[in-house]
């Protein structure tokens, strides 16, 4: 498991991509009393004022042009807008809290009409819409891939039969294509839904989605992370069943059950002679609260699969360990 002074191969040195300054202040983001913004994902991150004012520089370079962008007129009102927006929410949630990023860009709006930015708000509304319409086309699933989805039955640890759960494998199929370029879900999905059968185990179907994704790392790099994400849901269903913290995960669920794997995982390693008993005597709340999940999207396949296959401490061959 990484903290924020750790990097994605268990080495004790600050993430290179990461700079110093950069890294304290993600982790006091994680702190009581911080803002944080909840993607259409359900993953929680810190809240940036600076994405903000990319927002709406963006929206004011759409409609007056490239040159704008040395227009000290712009970069004024860009500071004042982002001022408004940012203060609508503190005043809100003076303690902190969470705020969804569709929330955040209705204030970017009601700020740019108040300010008579009328067509620069006309433009953001447009942009807002086209990216919706993509993201819907992105996770839209072929006719037949719907058919198929509605005859799968899966068999669950216990020998259970239930219907094929198509909503968690969108979730979990857009979480792992979520902030990456020319990659598709729905291309992922239909494609694995060609490889299933009704009967079909949740370790083959869960595998099946890896496979799919790592077949197109060729036509498209950015797949190695997709398929990494995949794999790590994998790694969340063996590990946290084992720890019995819960049966799966998405990665949005991973913000409130890190703190508790690693008191599990130290409590089992120790149970099992894997880890040294003085682990126990470190303050584990504390260290559990400064976890970042958002850093499990940093592996790429390659790395993730020899973690699995090498490093990873296991008991009966089940892997309870996480990054």
């Amino acid at each position: 498991m990484q903290t924020g002074s750790e990097t994605s191969n268990n080495q004790t040195t600050t993430n290179p991509l990461v700079s110093g300054a950069a890294e304290q202040a993600r982790v006091a983001a994680t702190a009581p009393g911080q803002m944080r913004v909840i993607k259409r994902n359900g993953t929680v991150v810190p809240f940036e004022d600076s994405k903000i004012s990319v927002a709406i520089t963006k929206a004011f370079l759409a409609v007056e042009g490239g040159t704008a962008a040395a227009s000290t007129r712009i970069h004024e009102t860009v500071a004042k807008l982002t001022g408004q927006v940012v203060g609508t929410f503190k005043r809100r949630m003076p303690s902190g809290g969470t705020i969804h990023i569709e929330d955040i860009q209705d204030q970017v709006e009601l700020a740019l009409m108040r300010a008579g930015e009328h067509l620069i708000a006309r433009d953001y509304v447009i942009y807002r819409e086209s990216r919706r319409q993509a993201r819907v086309e992105k996770a839209a699933l072929s006719p037949e891939a719907e058919a198929a989805a509605g005859s799968i039955n899966v068999v669950g640890p216990n020998g259970n039969l239930k219907p094929l759960d198509i909503e968690r494998i969108r979730t979990i199929v857009a979480e792992a294509c979520m902030d990456l370029d020319d990659v598709s879900e729905a291309a992922i999905i239909d494609e694995a839904l060609k490889n299933l059968y009704d009967g079909v185990t949740e370790h083959e179907l869960s595998t099946s989605l890896v496979i799919t994704a790592r077949t197109m790392i060729e036509q498209e790099p950015n797949y190695s992370s997709v398929a990494a994400r995949l794999l790590m849901d994998n790694l969340r269903a063996e590990g946290l069943s084992f720890l019995n913290v819960a049966d799966s995960a998405t990665q949005a669920d991973m913000t409130s059950l890190y703190p508790l794997a690693l008191k599990s995982f130290i409590s089992r390693g120790i149970e099992l002679e894997l880890l040294a008993p003085n682990l126990a005597d470190f303050d584990l709340d504390l260290l559990g609260e400064a976890l970042l999940p958002e850093r499990d999207l940093q592996f790429s396949y390659l790395g993730l699969q020899t973690l699995y296959d090498r490093y990873f401490i296991h008991s009966n061959d089940v892997r309870f360990e996480l990054p």
